[in-house]
């Protein structure tokens, strides 16, 4: 809690908000509160109503899912996208998990879904994001489960069915949005699949026309590194009979192949992997990443697993794109 803001004030009271060693030292303290960098702290002007606690944005970005393979695949939904800011107090460790892109589907398997991504530590709301769902393999089974999955942002579907459900779980603002449907028929040979869901904007359908592109959904863009960044798109879906093959949605979301595998989505963006029409494989998702902004005079430096450590005005900034921690 704050320092009073008036009256006595004490070095263990500074150490108890603030933290330090024993025997307490004033040169501990520059830079906190209100105190300068260098020089003379005076205890009552530098440190009255101050306090540890500051608030830190989060960006919290799930894996993609892994698209579809084979004849009229689809293509898998990006990885959830959720934001939170939250206050903190001094010596609180924030673990970070980051989720893995879902593998690509076989003629025996669909689309693998993309992994969690979470931010947690004592005191905080805990915010999860949750993996793209994977594209539909026309191979994998028969019509009982050529249903797309739901997830952070949906797959496309294939044979006349709805996209798969994006923002599941239902959180608000959403995570996610749906697959792209398909048109109206039971023949693998002709048709496309639906585009996987981006962050932004709902999958492309897919078309009976030969010159239509399901496309993956747009994702959202971030500023939280200081540059604007679009995370989370979904992935291409793949046709037949001379139907080209959809382009990933912005933010990471991978084409459709042709006659080739298709292409993984972005790591550490989220995207959705695309879809093909071979026996190639589909494109494997793209892995998350989770970003911490702070002021840059509450940085403490202190973290594990690796981040990628910058600065932009008055903020530093920690990219992680693996599991990982900082204590504020």
């Amino acid at each position: 809690m704050p320092l009073p803001s008036s009256g006595q004030i004490s070095l263990s009271d500074i150490q108890g908000e603030f933290g330090g060693s024993n025997p307490i030292a004033l040169s501990e303290y520059y830079g906190k509160g209100n105190a300068p960098a260098s020089g003379q702290i005076e205890l009552a002007a530098d440190f009255y109503g101050t306090s540890a606690s500051y608030s830190v944005n989060f960006l919290i970005v799930a894996g993609g899912g892994g698209g579809g393979n084979r004849f009229a695949a689809s293509g898998a939904g990006a990885g959830g996208f959720r934001t939170s800011t939250q206050t903190v107090d001094g010596g609180t460790v924030i673990s970070v998990q980051v989720g893995a892109g879902g593998s690509g589907g076989t003629n025996s398997s669909h689309g693998g879904f993309g992994g969690t991504s979470t931010i947690s530590g004592s005191g905080l709301t805990t915010i999860q994001s949750a993996g793209g769902a994977g594209g539909i393999s026309f191979d994998a089974g028969g019509p009982a489960i050529y249903t797309p999955d739901p997830g952070g942002s949906g797959g496309g579907s294939i044979q006349g069915r709805p996209g798969g459900q994006g923002n599941v779980p239902s959180v608000s603002p959403s995570q996610g949005n749906n697959g792209g449907g398909s048109a109206g028929t039971s023949s693998p040979n002709t048709g496309q699949g639906g585009g996987g869901g981006g962050a932004g904007n709902v999958g492309d359908t897919g078309s009976n026309s030969s010159g239509h592109e399901a496309g993956g959904g747009n994702g959202s863009v971030s500023n939280i590194t200081g540059s604007s960044v679009t995370y989370a798109g979904g992935g291409g879906a793949a046709g037949r009979g001379g139907v080209r093959e959809g382009p990933g949605g912005s933010g990471g979301g991978g084409p459709a192949g042709t006659g080739t595998a298709g292409t993984p989505g972005t790591a550490n963006l989220g995207g959705g992997g695309g879809a093909t029409d071979s026996n190639s494989g589909g494109g494997s998702g793209g892995s998350g990443v989770v970003i911490l902004s702070v002021p840059t005079s509450n940085y403490s430096g202190t973290t594990t697993g690796s981040p990628t450590v910058t600065t932009s005005g008055s903020n530093t900034i920690m990219k992680f794109t693996g599991s990982g921690s900082y204590t504020a």
